[in-house]
């Protein structure tokens, strides 16, 4: 008889699931569910775009691309970010098409990360950057934000956390779960700490388009930092294309060469429908995003109310499509509400520690939903309450 825990990695088996999939398993178990806890576009991808993938299909474009992916996206993407963002980046080299975002994320550590190496790891934030640091053999090293500092890095944080052994940072803004966002002020302060090491950035700047009141600053676009940032972005937020499964890094070329190298042994290259669809998306598209983004706009301030009329004490998110309430005053633990609230009012939010140890005492509500959904789990979140 095999034995499996001889054969297991031990770094694997130790992970823990993410914390946000145990909700939803349970909640799709229970019939009459309002759930505010999916971070995925309601909108259907625009039609141009799925009509571009469609195109694409009859003319039997349906082999692989270069490793890179599609010249001409690469073009695109340059042009995008150029005008966006203010950032220069060269289609030949300095571009990586990857399978979402989350594989340029992993394809970035892996290139630069070596066993005892340490990851500078903002917390509260998405759930996949201590793991993938962790099986690249590298040392998770956690600076828990705090919501007097609107959930951002501070000088002061980041200093206390670099030793000798760090070798990345990671960037996650706008942020998810907080909705946190990075000023211009605040990329400066970084960048002075950093100059005269050798620390690289890792900018996850998936939510870029989603900003309210203020336009996303890209870190590289910052003096002194292009040279040491990987810029990862993609189209699943901005132009609710999340199954298409399709992300980009941008960065140095001595870095892109590696992830490349990466990307080429284990993925090939990003899907090829895709391809030909985002770069209709970044043509033509402007329209339906910001017709999204004014959406978005809406529900997040209807969300916002809500939680603060509840007494749910809630900080205006400024990017992403996420709300971050306190839920301290309930007495409760951020598992205690979400379990309790899905079990006793059949609303699902995902507790605040599914993004790490700092988010104790929070919980995320997504707002991609429609304004009547956003309302009757207010309704239902008021009864549940009530009760305590």
């Amino acid at each position: 008889m095999i034995d499996y825990d001889k054969i297991l990695n031990p770094t694997v088996t130790s992970l823990k699931p993410s914390g946000i999939r145990k909700f939803f398993d349970i909640a799709a178990t229970m019939e009459n569910v309002i759930s505010l806890g999916v971070g995925e576009p309601d909108f259907q991808t625009p039609w141009n775009i799925r009509k571009a993938g469609i195109t694409s299909l009859e003319k039997g474009k349906t082999k692989y691309t270069s490793n890179s992916g599609l010249m001409e996206l690469r073009r695109e993407i340059s042009a995008y970010l150029g005008r966006k963002y203010g950032l220069s980046y060269n289609p030949d080299g300095e571009i990586l098409l990857s399978v979402g975002g989350s594989e340029a994320i992993d394809g970035a550590i892996r290139a630069i990360i070596s066993p005892g190496d340490e990851v500078i790891i903002p917390q509260p934030s998405y759930v996949c950057y201590e793991p993938i640091t962790m099986l690249a053999g590298g040392v998770p090293v956690i600076i828990e934000t705090r919501a007097e500092d609107d959930f951002k890095v501070t000088p002061e944080q980041l200093k206390a956390a670099i030793t000798p052994k760090t070798k990345a940072l990671i960037l996650p803004y706008p942020c998810n779960p907080t909705g946190a966002i990075m000023e211009r002020k605040d990329i400066e302060a970084i960048s002075e700490i950093l100059k005269d090491t050798n620390i690289l950035v890792i900018s996850d700047e998936i939510y870029s388009e989603l900003t309210f009141g203020q336009k996303h600053v890209s870190p590289a676009s910052v003096p002194g930092m292009w040279e040491r940032t990987v810029t990862v972005n993609g189209f699943s937020k901005a132009f609710s294309m999340t199954g298409w499964r399709l992300g980009y890094a941008c960065g140095p070329r001595e870095i892109i060469s590696m992830m490349t190298k990466i990307h080429q042994f284990a993925i090939m290259c990003a899907p090829t429908t895709s391809q030909h669809a985002a770069i209709e998306a970044l043509k033509n598209s402007d329209e339906a995003v910001e017709a999204m983004i004014r959406e978005y706009n809406y529900r997040r301030k209807l969300i916002v109310g809500i939680f603060n009329d509840l007494g749910l004490v809630c900080r205006e998110p400024k990017g992403a499509f996420y709300a971050f309430p306190c839920i301290s005053s309930t007495g409760l633990s951020s598992d205690e509400f979400c379990e309790r609230l899905l079990k006793e009012e059949h609303v699902a939010v995902v507790p605040g520690t599914a993004f790490g140890k700092g988010g104790e005492g929070f919980v995320r509500a997504s707002y991609c939903y429609s304004k009547e959904h956003i309302i009757e789990a207010g309704n239902r979140i008021a009864k549940f309450l009530s009760k305590l």
